[in-house]
């Protein structure tokens, strides 16, 4: 067979799909080329992944657990039952209301498990709701499925243009919302708090979500990896809202241990939910990658067992809140508006009043991408030495217009 003949047989969802570097490997290759070329380090604001260590107890359990015969085989498909009791007892207390193993399923990081979610729950010709900007690993997800995607703004609030926003600001578009669902609509996905804006959605918003998901029978996948990273009094769940308690009977909501405990290439989440819904996410997940590693899983466990004696998410959150301290002053010294962040670690900043040079000279991987904010983001890292995200690849083909924005990672 020649090469050729063997590529025509290659998936056309991948095809269509291609062509391009992903949004990590081109701004992160594009640092480290400036950083050769110029001799000097680059601060990576936009890698994606923690720049130190899990904390010590973590550590301590993943050495101790490797050396234990029965963690270094396959883990069973439903996920270590130590992991689930122990996430089970988190949930109770969390909730307010009895959490069973059997409303977990332990997946391969969060992405497997909302990919768990997808597969286990649509066909094609269902359609998803998905607000926008989104993360982006949602959209191929959903799409490998046959299922089609249907966007909702979360609304660009104008007063960004010169001043600091809030997540409130960021309102969802509530008539687009009523408009996109559909008898065909299975699912609504929201993701609190949301990368890349940092907005935590309030009880109102999760409450009239809620309202429409019960009313036509969807179900509200609630993706919340960044759940220990919040900076308000309280975390609103819509698997906990009081006063919408009925929204839990179809919510699934996914987590994240690499989130939790800075160790994202550990790749340990886990889907809750109801008890009836959770079955399909099984089924999924066991043909996906049948279960998730042995080792990790245990180490997840106990490392849960001692952040719960020693402070350890508060203690992390109160970290991080000074360093938005000491990472925002630098933005009101040079007058660039900014939105606070309710909870995660993204600082999504509006560069609108920096003028580039017209007669800059991009690459041409740069220029393919035909927004601004690519080109700002290029120019932040040659001639700054800072990497941020262009956000514009958290949006539609048709929002990508004039945006000067970068999301900046803080770790």
């Amino acid at each position: 067979m020649t090469s050729s003949s063997a590529a025509s047989l290659h998936n056309p969802y991948f095809s269509q799909n291609s062509g391009q570097k992903d949004i990590w490997s081109l701004i992160n290759e594009t640092a480290a080329a400036a950083q050769a070329e110029s001799g000097k380090p680059i601060v990576n604001l936009g890698q994606g992944f923690f720049s130190y260590s899990p904390p010590d107890f973590a550590i301590q359990a993943v050495n101790q657990t490797i050396e234990k015969a029965q963690f270094n085989q396959y883990a069973h498909a439903r996920g270590n039952p130590n992991l689930l009791n122990q996430l089970a007892k988190l949930y109770t207390e969390e909730l307010g209301r009895d959490v069973s193993t059997d409303n977990l399923q332990i997946t391969t990081g969060a992405n497997e498990g909302i990919f768990s979610i997808f597969f286990g729950f649509l066909t094609g010709g269902d359609e998803v709701i998905v607000f926008e900007p989104f993360f982006d690993q949602y959209i191929p997800n959903i799409e490998m499925t046959g299922a089609k995607v249907k966007y909702v703004e979360l609304k660009y609030p104008s007063k960004f243009d010169s001043q600091n926003v809030s997540g409130d600001d960021w309102e969802v578009d509530w008539e687009g919302l009523e408009n996109s669902i559909s008898d065909k609509t299975k699912i609504i996905v929201i993701n609190t708090p949301h990368n890349p804006i940092g907005k935590v959605f309030n009880e109102e918003e999760l409450t009239r979500i809620g309202q429409l998901a019960i009313k036509h029978n969807i179900i509200l996948v609630s993706d919340e990896v960044y759940e220990n990273l919040y900076y308000l009094p309280k975390f609103p769940r819509p698997a906990n809202l009081p006063n919408l308690p009925e929204l839990a009977e179809r919510t699934l909501t996914v987590g994240s241990a690499g989130k939790s405990f800075a160790a994202t290439g550990w790749r340990v989440g886990w889907v809750h939910g109801p008890k009836d819904l959770i079955p399909y996410v099984t089924a999924a997940h066991t043909r996906i990658c049948f279960s998730t590693p042995a080792p990790l899983q245990q180490s997840v466990a106990e490392a849960f067992v001692k952040a719960s004696t020693n402070n350890y998410f508060e203690t992390v959150r109160k970290q991080y809140l000074k360093k938005y301290e000491i990472f925002q002053l630098v933005f009101d010294d040079l007058g660039l508006p900014y939105t606070t962040a309710q909870g995660g670690y993204f600082l999504l900043v509006n560069f609108a009043k920096l003028k580039l040079p017209d007669d800059y000279q991009y690459p041409p991987e740069i220029l393919s991408r035909k927004t601004n904010d690519f080109k700002l983001a290029y120019w932040l890292i040659k001639e700054i030495g800072v990497v941020g995200i262009p956000p514009t690849e958290f949006l539609t083909t048709e929002k990508r217009i004039d945006l000067q924005f970068v999301k900046m990672i803080m770790f």
